[in-house]
């Protein structure tokens, strides 16, 4: 990558692509928070705060480590991103749990996105030095089992984006915040019925729930972005066929805890709210709303996030994604997955088919995971091979 302004595409622009007819789409700092990082969920549509507990809970809901069969566990997950244009964009992440007792586990990961090396260069194009900007989270969480059903967990983060570029007046210090996520998840006792039996599972997490995090100290209101605070609902049913055969099946929806913006560009005319009262919406109107959108505070702005779109309630349910899964498991050492991803098209248009595998041997499984594009927009992980490796040991728990 040759060009300052590809960085900076990157940073605004983040996981969410949107098509030219989109107007008020939210967009937040660090989005690479929300990038599937392990195959698993990737395999199911980017799905996983109702699914049964694995190594990866730690991103979707800690609380599930409380259910988990396994004392303890160490993960591996490695993501490419923006293939068709670079080979050195990447999310990794590693994660480890334990659960401690009947009743509790703790976990902790890292997760690093890189953006390679960018060469800058002078007005006259002759090179001045390379600078490899990057982003990462380290996580901590703790669950714990209400009943013997239903456990909470609460995790906290620390967040440190380095994408700013030094120059001859401003350094290139990085900017830094922090979050909490509050969860919880339940699943219910094994159910027999006539041909098969079955479990429910339900889960929900208000994540990265934190100050904006701020690359200009000296320019607080200006500089400043939203987390990108979101809210993660699901549910879902395990068929067990028998005790070699079973399918999973589980649908989530999720909505960013981040205000909507009140004016927006379509790319003809501006739409939205007439901040002036000049009677047209139109520039001075996104200038005034822009100014007045970077003094909301973030604690206010989760409030805001339900009630203040432009278009009411209609345009508030567009700001919901949702998803579907299915994973077909045999013998609890082989998996198949699939699912599907909507988002409403005048806030990201993301849409897309994945597919995925996973394979147990022993103590080691490997995941991987594949993403087809269903929308006219290009998505940055499209025709991405995804791979996880996870490692469980010490004893085992049954599963009540």
């Amino acid at each position: 990558m040759k060009k300052i302004a590809l960085a900076v595409t990157l940073l605004i622009v983040g996981q969410y692509v949107k098509a030219q007819d989109n107007d008020r789409v939210i967009t937040t700092g660090v989005p690479f928070l929300l990038i599937a990082a392990d195959a698993r969920s990737a395999g199911m549509a980017d799905m996983g705060v109702a699914t049964s507990a694995d190594a990866f809970s730690q991103q979707y809901n800690p609380s599930k480590y409380a259910f988990s069969l396994q004392q303890q566990g160490f993960s591996v997950s490695y993501t490419p991103y923006l293939t068709s244009i670079a080979n050195d964009i990447s999310l990794g992440q590693v994660t480890y749990f334990n659960r401690i007792n009947e009743r509790s586990a703790f976990a902790g990961s890292l997760r690093y996105f890189g953006l390679g090396d960018i060469d800058l260069t002078n007005e006259q194009g002759q090179p001045l030095s390379t600078v490899s900007p990057n982003e990462l989270a380290i996580d901590g969480s703790y669950s714990l089992k209400l009943s013997e059903r239903f456990a909470m967990g609460i995790g906290a983060r620390f967040i440190r984006s380095s994408l700013k570029i030094a120059n001859e007046t401003e350094d290139a210090s990085a900017a830094t915040s922090f979050a909490v996520d509050v969860s919880g998840y339940y699943q219910s006792e094994e159910i027999a019925f006539d041909d098969f039996n079955g479990r429910w599972r339900a889960g929900f997490n208000f994540q990265n729930l934190g100050p904006k995090i701020n690359y200009d100290k000296d320019q607080l209101e200006s500089s400043s972005s939203f987390l990108p605070a979101n809210m993660r609902l699901g549910g879902g049913f395990d068929f067990i066929f028998d005790e070699y055969n079973k399918i999973g099946v589980t649908a989530e929806v999720t909505k960013l805890l981040v205000p909507t913006p009140q004016v927006g560009y379509n790319g003809s005319s501006y739409t939205g709210v007439d901040m002036n009262g000049d009677g047209v919406v139109d520039a001075d109107d996104a200038l005034l709303a822009n100014s007045e959108y970077r003094k909301i505070g973030w604690t206010e702005g989760i409030f805001k996030s339900f009630n203040d779109a432009p278009d009411g309630f209609s345009e508030e349910l567009k700001e919901f994604t949702w998803a579907l899964g299915a994973e077909y498991t045999y013998q609890d050492s082989f998996a198949m997955r699939l699912g599907y991803f909507n988002e409403n098209e005048a806030k990201g248009a993301r849409k897309f088919f994945s597919l995925g595998a996973g394979f147990k041997y022993n103590v080691v499984k490997i995941d991987v995971s594949y993403l087809f594009s269903a929308s006219k927009v290009k998505n940055p992980l499209e025709n991405t091979l995804r791979f996880s490796l996870t490692f469980n040991f010490g004893d085992n728990y049954d599963e009540l």
